[in-house]
């Protein structure tokens, strides 16, 4: 059930924006793969630091993926229990029940993950070889997980919405 929140204007700019990061991300990161086997398997000149650099990109795409299956509602789930759901009541209630527990399990990561983030910033640690701000990496936890959270409670208000209609 979706009751069309993520179609309207923030939302459709929200998606726009994280598509393009990915869409980027996604060009990046095998552009450096290949660089890396070219320079070391053919050319025989191993540029050192392309590991580290990788880190970035990949860490990015693994939160922006996690918030787009959130988004679609393609994360994964545990179905046992909605097979032995018969009264077409609970069904709605199971739903609502599991978003909650969902909810409260992000809210609290969301929250951890904003004390790393200030503590990542405050510290602005480097990278070992390359010397980069390692805040650009570990950044991408918070706003992940924020992204998960926000489309977290967009489905639990979907789900109170049908409960609601359904008692």
């Amino acid at each position: 059930m979706n009751t069309g929140i993520l179609d309207t204007g923030f939302f459709k700019v929200l998606t726009r924006v994280q598509v393009s990061v990915k869409m980027v991300l996604l060009i990046i990161t095998p552009l450096l793969v290949t660089a890396q086997v070219l320079l070391r398997y053919v050319f025989h000149m191993p540029l050192m630091g392309i590991e580290e650099l990788l880190l970035f990109p990949i860490i990015w795409l693994y939160m922006l993926g996690g918030a787009n299956a959130s988004r679609e509602r393609n994360h994964i789930i545990c179905g046992i229990l909605s097979l032995y759901l018969t009264k077409p009541k609970s069904i709605p209630l199971f739903n609502l029940t599991r978003t909650v527990i969902s909810m409260i399990v992000s809210l609290w990561l969301t929250y951890w993950a904003l004390w790393f983030f200030t503590y990542s910033l405050s510290r602005w640690k480097l990278s070992d070889l390359l010397y980069l701000p390692m805040f650009f990496g570990e950044s991408a936890l918070f706003i992940g997980l924020l992204l998960m959270t926000l489309y977290t409670a967009v489905e639990l208000y979907d789900y109170v919405q049908v409960y609601r209609k359904g008692v």
